[in-house]
């Protein structure tokens, strides 16, 4: 059986970086002070390269614009979104970190029902650091979590789980909703704190959300890759949902983990609803074909590494989905040039 986490969770400071897109001025950061400040931020500079972008004093960070990614990228800088969230996947690259923590900036410290502030990088750290149980679901959820275990009837063979790949993190008052739901719930917000973390069963797919995530770089990073949206593109608001799927293919094959729950943050900040439904258009009908297509996907045994399962999965999009719109055709050549980027940073 693996171990439990006892001691207080290590701040890894030297392992982890923190990435951040942003259009805005980066206060918000203020809040996140007593908890991101350990850390090295990699601020992704979107939309007009020669706009400033305010940092605090007192944080270690690198800040990198449009004329950075095409500068250092060259011609693969066509796989960096431009306009989208997207562009985050540049700093997931260039990191030389065993792990990322990526966050929105319209996004706060939440609080628990207690009403302690939310440390949600040290959520995240022990999310990661904890083995996930994806083949056998266990009914008290985490049976790695404080006051709790396995129950009953779970095998003894399953017992010592797998490696953490992915933590998906979740909101508190401004829900992440599709723009269609936006506009018939206008005034919902999400109140609900649930303590919990589970395991993401291997089978079943998720919709990931970019705003408050973490992952282990070295374990799966190559497949974080947020596709093409954003200017120029007919989609967009579907990049961190097209990772996610990418991911949990690539990690049920593997046989990684996916965990989601804990850590809350405050989102608060509710995005135009007509303009993310010009966005989402397209996607709310191709995802009725996407989604099947990741629940018939299927990898070659022989496949070993991330890079090799996610260039295979680029072959199938090619081959599966590029009938539904030559969209398809761009992302998966796109997927390609995301990899042979990767390697180039990221030499074995």
């Amino acid at each position: 059986m693996a171990s439990r986490i006892h001691s207080p969770t290590p701040l890894l400071k030297d392992e982890l970086d923190i990435v951040i897109p942003t259009i805005r001025r980066l206060d918000f950061l203020e809040v996140w002070r007593p908890f991101f400040q350990p850390y090295h931020l990699i601020i992704i500079q979107d939309g007009d390269p020669s706009k400033i972008i305010n940092v605090p004093e007192g944080f270690d960070y690198e800040l990198y614009n449009r004329n950075d990614i095409n500068r250092i990228l060259g011609p693969k800088a066509s796989c960096i979104s431009y306009m989208d969230g997207a562009c985050r996947c540049f700093g997931f690259m260039i990191s030389k970190k065993k792990y990322i923590y990526t966050i929105d900036d319209d996004c706060f410290v939440a609080k628990d029902p207690s009403g302690k502030d939310i440390n949600a990088v040290e959520q995240h750290i022990k999310n990661l650091l904890c083995p996930s149980t994806p083949f056998f679901f266990n009914t008290l959820y985490d049976p790695f979590a404080p006051g709790t275990d396995f129950v009953r009837g779970y095998p003894f063979s399953l017992r010592h789980g797998v490696p953490t790949a992915v933590s998906h993190g979740l909101w508190l008052n401004i829900p992440d909703y599709d723009a269609p739901t936006q506009l018939v719930k206008p005034m919902e917000r999400n109140t609900r704190y649930v303590d919990a973390v589970l395991t993401i069963p291997k089978g079943s797919l998720f919709p990931m959300c970019g705003m408050n995530l973490a992952f282990d770089r070295e374990l799966i990073g190559p497949a974080l890759y947020f596709g093409l949206m954003g200017d120029g593109q007919p989609i967009g608001r579907y990049d961190d949902m097209w990772a996610g799927w990418c991911v949990k293919v690539i990690c049920d094959h593997l046989g990684l983990g996916v965990k989601t729950g804990l850590p809350y943050i405050w989102h608060s900040k509710a995005s135009n609803p007509f303009v993310n439904l010009k966005k989402e258009y397209k996607g709310i009908f191709w995802q009725e074909e996407i989604i099947p297509f990741f629940q018939s996907v299927t990898f070659p045994r022989h496949l070993t590494s991330v890079q090799e399962c996610y260039i295979e999965l680029s072959k199938q999009v090619k081959e599966k989905l590029a009938e539904i719109d030559p969209y398809f055709l761009n992302l998966a050549d796109a997927m390609v040039t995301w990899i042979e980027a990767w390697d180039e940073f990221n030499p074995a």
